[in-house]
Formats: structure tokens, sequence, C-alpha cells
């Protein structure tokens, strides 16, 4: 059976409906960073996920070119496993946490988590392999090196724009800990998304919503 991240690693991307500190360890993304509405139909936001699951759906297909050529190359301990989820590290300027009436002001890193068996090099062999065969440009899409710490986190169940309430009771179960929120240039409003809204009706969507705290 391919490997599941979702799976083996349940405390990370399917935590209750009620609010947890965790710490969550150093892992390694494909990025792509861009500014503005994600909604936005041909925006920076709807290309970010060509280029991402691009570089991803490469990595993961490689095994593919053995069965063509029993010498192919292979990528060192490659193991099969399923993609990650999709996740978004969002901020404004001047803004703790988001402010979801100001969708315009966006800043985001759209990220899909990479096995530990992808160093650089290969992510640099992925990106040249999906350029040549998608015949796009990949070079936003990035090696994103990201260790969050300390947080507290919850799952979300229902549309994006109802998030805030999520969010105040994720606030005051930290501060009921000891806690209190850690917004930084390096730590953000985080989110991963088990549920593609294409499919799902939005009080239905499943989203893990995470953020930043430290030590009062």
């Amino acid at each position: 059976m391919p490997f599941d991240y979702k799976k083996e690693f349940s405390e990370f991307y399917l935590p209750a409906k009620k609010p947890s500190i965790i710490k969550i360890p150093a892992m390694n993304f494909v990025a792509v960073s861009g500014k503005g509405n994600p909604n936005e139909e041909g925006g920076e936001y709807k290309k970010a996920m060509e280029l991402l699951y691009g570089i991803s759906f490469t990595i993961k297909m490689s095994k593919m070119a053995l069965k063509k050529d029993p010498n192919a190359w292979q990528i060192p301990n490659y193991f099969d496993y399923v993609v990650p989820p999709l996740e978004g590290l969002w901020w404004q300027e001047n803004v703790d946490g988001i402010d979801y009436t100001r969708k315009d002001e966006f800043s985001w890193i759209s990220m899909i988590r990479l096995p530990d068996f992808v160093t650089k090099d290969i992510f640099d062999w992925a990106k040249e392999e999906a350029t040549n065969k998608k015949k796009i440009d990949f070079s936003k899409a990035q090696f994103f090196h990201f260790e969050e710490g300390l947080c507290v986190q919850c799952l979300h169940v229902g549309s994006y724009d109802s998030e805030p309430e999520t969010i105040n009771e994720m606030k005051n179960f930290a501060n009921s800990q000891g806690y209190e929120e850690d917004f930084s240039e390096e730590r953000f409003h985080h989110e991963i998304y088990l549920s593609d809204p294409r499919k799902v009706a939005a009080e239905r969507l499943r989203t893990v919503i995470r953020h930043p705290v430290k030590k009062k």
C-alpha cells in the first residue's frame, strides 16, 4: 500500500474539532509564493496549483519509468506514496492572522509536502522534468524548508469564510492553556485542505487551521 501521510501522521493532518496544542517538526515542501484573492479566475493562486501538482506528480510517477525501461534512472530511496494535501500560509500587511473581508490583500505561500527522500537535487531534477514534459514555466516553484514549531490547531468544518469562529475558539483555548498567538515574518496563519471545494459543498469542507503560539 502507498504510504499515506494523512494516516501515518494523523496528529498533523486529522486533528479533532476541538483545539489542541502541538509541536510541528521541520518538513520540506514544493512551494509557490504569490499575492491576491485566491478566488480570482486566472489569478496567481490558480496558476500556482498547476505548478505544485505538476512537480508533486512528476516525483510520484517517476516509478513508471522503470516499467518502460528496467534500466531507467530511479530516485534513490524512493517509496510509493499518496501525494499529501494542499496547504497554505496566509498573511496581510499590518494584520495579526488574516482579515477575510480583504482577500485582495492576501500574501500567501501555497505548498505540498515532499517525501523525505526528496533532496534539493531531486527537486531540481523534477522541476526540469516537469518543464520539459508540460512545456510551461516552473521557475516559481521552490524547494521550501519549513519548521513551524509550537502551534494551536483545530479541524474546521464549513466554508472558508466561517473560519473566524473556529479561530476565536482556538485563541481562547490557547489562552486558557497559558499560550498566546505568535505571528511574525516567519510564522503565519496556516491551512491544510482536506476537501476539494470543486466537489464538496461549502458547509462540509474540512480544513485544518493552525496558528503559531508561544508561552505567555
